[in-house]
């Protein structure tokens, strides 16, 4: 049985049979067994969906003035430094 938070009610072993019996008794109810609550999955899928291009992470160290310029530009602004290096690169060499 999962830890139960403080202050949480739980039915009688009555209270219990009684819901239970009411809920089987309903003909617009269909009961999950144990075996379909183990296959159940959510639906819900948590968090930003999968770029196609994914990028790496890593660890820069960029003069004050530059981060702070970029960072005053709003939301995206390390998007934007990507993009500023990436438009370096076509007319540069980095080595």
């Amino acid at each position: 049985m999962p830890k139960l938070k403080p202050g949480t009610i739980m039915p009688t072993s009555e209270e219990d049979t009684a819901i239970t019996a009411a809920a089987m008794s309903d003909p617009d109810a269909v009961p999950y067994t144990d075996t379909d609550w183990e296959v159940a999955k959510p639906t819900l899928k948590r968090g930003r969906p999968l770029s196609t291009v994914t990028k790496v992470r890593i660890t820069i160290r960029l003069s004050p003035d530059v981060v702070q310029a970029f960072r005053a530009s709003g939301e995206g602004w390390q998007t934007r430094v990507d993009a500023a290096l990436r438009d370096w690169l076509k007319t540069h060499s980095p080595a």
